[in-house]
């Protein structure tokens, strides 16, 4: 197999141009520097099937090792395609963009920038839950610190028949 130099700087290149884009504020920079990304892995998928060959279609007296490798082209297709729907899905985020804003650039959040300074650790999201919500593990749903305070468990009775309603039957989920 040879190497072909030409398409290894041009890939290069192209790497190189791309992630520039990437890294920029403009979402046409960055969709233009995604283009310029697929079409290097275009070309790396193309370089590494090596040597132009027969089609790899299987005919009696042919060697092997004439045939063409079909698996890079059927990834390059598949990269093809790829590339198109992002690319079509960037085109749709740049125009509402446009449509909306007047403009194409992303502007820095001061939201953003608050959210990722704060410590990870949030007490009212992270604290303990006081009792199992999970349906599948067998337990019930009382909580640890007043059983007795729920509608359907014991000692409930006593406020619901201070409040007047021990006639009335429990409807939740208990009953």
């Amino acid at each position: 197999m040879s190497i072909n130099l030409t398409l290894l700087i041009v890939m290069g290149a192209l790497y190189a141009c791309g992630v520039y884009l990437l890294l920029e504020r403009s979402l046409t920079r960055v969709m233009l520097g995604l283009i310029l990304i697929t079409n290097a892995t275009n070309l790396l998928l193309l370089t590494t099937a090596g040597v132009a060959g027969k089609a790899p279609l299987i005919v009696s007296g042919t060697d092997p090792h004439a045939y063409t490798d079909p698996v890079p082209q059927a990834l390059t297709l598949t990269a093809i395609v790829i590339s198109f729907a992002v690319t079509a899905f960037l085109l749709g985020v740049i125009y509402r963009s446009w449509m909306l804003a007047r403009q194409d650039e992303v502007q820095d959040d001061i939201e953003d920038r608050r959210v990722a300074h704060q410590p990870s650790f949030q007490r009212e999201e992270d604290a303990v839950i006081p009792y199992d919500t999970s349906e599948f593990t067998g337990a019930t749903e009382t909580p640890l610190e007043d059983q007795d305070e729920r509608p359907g468990r014991p000692g409930h009775a006593d406020a619901a028949r201070a409040a007047g309603h021990a006639d009335e039957p429990h409807r939740g989920v208990d009953a």
